[in-house]
C-alpha cells in the first residue's frame, strides 16, 4: 500500500496521467484509470482540499464543499476568508505558513466552526504538494465531530450508570453469556465479603451455594432462555455463599442487553432482597417448608397434621427438627427465622416457599 496520503497521490496521480495523454502511443486505458482515481478523492467521504499560499483554493472536494454548505465550484478561487470567520482564516492561515516554512506534513486535530454555527471537530493531515512548478498547500479531514458527540455522551451515560450502581445501594452485576462478572457495583462486593477486584472476572456459578440438583437446574434452564432471547427478564431466587462459607437467599432479577446474532451478549443481574447469612444447613423438605408457611398463616398443630395427612407424633417431629435446623425455639420464632433466612417469600400471601417459580419467573 502506498503510505503517501490520497492527496499526494491524486496530484501525481492527475500528473502521470496529463503526462501520459501527451505521450504518442500511450494507452487510453491509463489515463481512464487516472481519471477514476481523481473521481474516487472528489467523491470521498475525507474532506480535501488544496490551496495556494495565498490562501486561494485551487480544488477541493464534495466532502470539503459540504463543510460549508457549498459545492466544489464555489470554493475554487475564493479565498479563506469569504468562508471562515477573520479569527478562524488566521489560524487556518498560520496553518499554512508553518507546512511551507517546514516543508513536512502535519497530523493535528482542528476547530471549525459549522454552516448552522455550531462548532466542528475534524482529524486529518495538512501537507505541501507541487502544483503547476509551485508549492501549495493541501488538506484531507475527517469531521469528527458527531463521533465525538456520541463518544461524550455514551461516556456520560456510562457514568451516570455507574453513579445509579453505586449509590443505590443494590447489589448488582453485568455479566458476559458464559456468565463471567464483567463489572459489578461495591454492594455486591460487600454483600458477596470480597473486594471488587476479587468479583471482577469469576464466574457466577462459584457464587451459588450447592443446592439440590432440581434448584440449580431450574435455574440454568432460565439462563439458558436469557441468553437464547427466549425471555428479555427473569425474577428468580437463589442461594448465595459468601467468602466466609455463609449462605443467604436472595431474589434476583435478570435483564439482557446488547443482542448479537440471536444471542444476548450480557445480562444484568439486580439483587432486590436478601436474607439474613447463615451457616449452612441441610436442605428442608417439601413438607418442612409446607409445615412453616401454614404456621406463618396461624394454622394450629391440628389444622397442619390434618392439612398435611400427618399423624400428631410426625408433625411433632418435623416441628422438632425445624426447631433444631433453624435455631429457634417457639412458634413464632420458627416463622421469624423462615422469613429472616430467606425461606419464606417476604410479599406473598398465603405465605409460601421463596423458591417457588415467581409470577413473573417462566418455569
Amino acid at each position: 500500500m502506498d503510505s503517501r496520503t490520497p492527496d499526494v497521490i491524486q496530484h501525481h496521480a492527475e500528473h502521470r496521467a496529463r503526462t501520459h495523454a501527451a505521450e504518442p502511443g500511450t494507452p487510453a486505458a491509463v489515463s481512464r484509470g487516472y481519471a477514476a482515481f481523481a473521481d474516487l478523492v472528489d467523491l470521498a467521504p475525507a474532506a480535501a482540499f488544496i490551496r495556494d499560499r495565498h490562501g486561494r483554493y485551487l480544488w477541493a472536494n464534495h466532502a470539503y464543499a459540504h463543510l460549508y454548505g457549498t459545492v466544489p465550484r464555489q470554493l475554487v478561487g475564493k479565498y479563506i476568508e469569504d468562508f471562515d470567520t477573520p479569527a478562524e482564516a488566521d489560524r487556518f492561515r498560520a496553518l499554512d505558513q508553518q507546512i511551507l516554512t517546514r516543508g513536512m506534513p502535519v497530523r493535528h486535530t482542528l476547530r471549525y466552526r459549522r454552516p448552522d454555527g455550531s462548532p466542528g471537530r475534524a482529524f486529518g493531515h495538512r501537507f505541501p504538494v507541487r502544483e503547476h512548478a509551485r508549492t501549495c498547500i493541501a488538506g484531507i479531514y475527517v469531521d469528527i465531530t458527531d463521533h465525538l458527540r456520541a463518544t461524550a455522551q455514551r461516556q456520560e451515560a456510562e457514568e451516570s450508570l455507574s453513579a445509579l450502581r453505586d449509590h443505590s445501594g443494590l447489589p448488582c452485576a453485568l455479566l458476559s453469556a458464559n456468565g463471567r462478572v464483567i463489572e459489578a457495583s461495591a454492594a455486591a462486593a460487600e454483600l458477596l465479603q470480597l473486594s471488587l477486584p476479587d468479583l471482577l472476572g469469576r464466574r457466577a456459578q462459584t457464587l451459588l451455594a450447592p443446592g439440590p440438583a432440581p434448584d440449580l437446574d431450574v435455574l440454568h434452564r432460565r439462563w439458558n432462555s436469557l441468553i437464547a432471547r427466549r425471555t428479555r427478564r427473569v425474577e428468580t431466587t437463589t442461594l448465595l455463599v459468601d467468602s466466609r462459607g455463609l449462605q443467604r437467599r436472595a431474589e434476583v432479577h435478570l435483564t439482557t442487553i446488547g443482542h448479537s446474532t440471536g444471542r444476548a451478549r450480557h445480562v444484568w443481574a439486580v439483587v432486590t432482597r436478601q436474607s439474613l447469612a447463615h451457616e449452612a444447613h441441610p436442605p428442608l423438605t417439601a413438607a418442612q417448608i409446607r409445615i412453616l408457611s401454614l404456621l406463618a398463616q396461624g394454622s394450629s398443630n391440628g389444622d397442619i397434621a390434618t392439612s398435611l395427612r400427618l399423624s400428631r407424633q410426625t408433625l411433632d417431629y418435623h416441628l422438632s427438627r425445624l426447631r433444631q435446623l433453624l435455631g429457634a425455639a417457639t412458634r413464632p420464632a420458627l416463622v421469624a427465622r423462615a422469613y429472616v433466612l430467606g425461606i419464606l417469600a417476604p410479599q406473598a400471601w398465603p405465605p409460601r416457599s421463596a423458591t417457588a417459580p415467581h409470577p413473573l419467573s417462566p418455569a
